[in-house]
């Protein structure tokens, strides 16, 4: 693999985002060849430098949810609220290609990083705005997380949670990872046009409208008028076709029959019990989910008399879909995984193998995942490459606009 044959080679990205969901975007540019050039406060950078440090996540001396994000990218620290350092960005952008940010709204307008205020810069500039709740309406310049833009104000933490139970709590970065691919999404239809006409563009999506998305099947009806029915608890099952059962070796199986009345009795067979099959209250879908209850202790029973090896060689070519629970230490070490390419050996020696972006192509492979920058590790370097010289460039140290 040349970098020549990558598809984002020659292009120029401006990363001037902070935490995961819009840098997930300018990674996925990146893992594909763009030169993305992170822009950082001298002041600690970008805050989630420090997330290495939650209570949420698993302790390691390697600073491994910086480095996922921030991959092969180059840093300089530039401090935006003076006014030598917006000229430098200024300059920045005049080159570049794509600008992916999140700032505030009302930081853009008092730094003049709006669209309106960059875009004479730059006829072609792709413009990227990433936000918590939206360009417009009441909560456009509220900040906001995936846990609480994504998951909470989407319905989807009320969807799943069961009736007469707190709520659940997000995992880290569940809803920033897909936001960040619907923002690579918007970049690339901006970039098709812009070969197609010359033009720059402002892109844009939010968390709370991919959580939504998300929620889609769930808030369609909903928005219809319909009425959301509560999430039962296990102790009071609507249907025990689809389930998860308990095998013998203490994993979690998901019995995924949704085509019932077809793949029922092709199950009841299987497992060596075709009087489950030949029983009226379990007939056909409608008596199977009136008698959910009584159907669910029994192939609570059939689950657990097998390991979950066993169950999958009893299913595999059945035509009946299942799943079993992966633990995550399973998953990261799972063959099909690796096969498919959801991880990858890297360049990094402190991360011999990353997940990678979930985007496969014929006709170029992700680049291996290199070490993330130390803040303003490139400083000097692009800002010689932007047409500084030695003498611009200590004066611009002198102010402390980069470092």
């Amino acid at each position: 693999m040349t970098e020549e044959s990558l598809p984002f080679a020659g292009l120029t990205v401006l990363d001037a985002s902070s935490f995961i969901a819009g840098p997930a975007a300018a990674t996925m540019l990146g893992d594909f060849g763009a030169d993305v050039i992170k822009v950082e406060s001298p002041d600690g950078g970008d805050t989630f430098r420090a997330f290495g440090s939650s209570p949420v996540i698993a302790p390691h001396e390697v600073n491994y949810c910086w480095e996922l994000v921030s991959r092969n990218k180059r840093s300089i620290a530039l401090d935006l609220k003076l006014e030598q350092g917006r000229d430098v960005f200024r300059r920045l952008v005049a080159r570049a290609d794509v600008l992916v940010t999140n700032f505030p709204f009302p930081v853009r307008a008092r730094l003049g990083l709006r669209y309106a205020d960059l875009a004479p810069l730059n006829p072609r500039l792709i413009y990227a705005s990433l936000s918590g709740y939206g360009e417009s309406g009441p909560d456009a310049d509220r900040p906001g997380y995936d846990t609480t833009a994504y998951f909470a104000r989407s319905g989807l933490i009320a969807a799943t949670t069961v009736e007469g139970a707190p709520p659940s709590f997000s995992v880290p970065a569940q809803g920033d990872h897909p936001t960040g691919t619907a923002l690579f999404a918007a970049i690339m239809m901006a970039l098709l046009r812009r070969e197609r006409t010359g033009k720059g563009a402002e892109v844009s999506t939010s968390l709370l409208g991919n959580g939504l998305w998300a929620n889609g099947l769930v808030a369609q009806g909903v928005l219809l008028g319909g009425e959301l029915p509560p999430r039962m608890p296990r102790t009071k099952p609507r249907t025990a076709l689809p389930m998860s059962y308990l095998t013998a070796d203490g994993r979690w199986m998901n019995l995924a029959v949704v085509n019932e009345d077809k793949d029922w009795p092709v199950f009841c067979r299987l497992v060596g019990r075709p009087d489950l099959a030949a029983d009226p209250r379990f007939a056909d879908t409608p008596t199977r989910r009136a008698h959910a209850a009584d159907l669910m202790p029994i192939l609570e029973a059939e689950f657990a008399k097998r390991t979950l090896e066993e169950w999958q060689a009893l299913l595999r070519g059945s035509g009946i879909t299942y799943g079993y629970i992966n633990r995550v230490a399973d998953a990261v070490n799972d063959p099909q995984a690796e096969a498919a390419g959801a991880i990858r050996p890297s360049a990094n020696p402190a991360m011999p193998r990353v997940i990678a972006n979930p985007l496969r192509l014929d006709f170029a492979e992700q680049l291996p995942a290199g070490p993330a920058p130390a803040l303003g590790q490139h400083t000097d370097e692009i800002l010689r490459e932007i047409g500084m010289d030695e003498a611009e460039i200590m004066i611009v140290k002198g102010a402390r606009a980069v470092a």
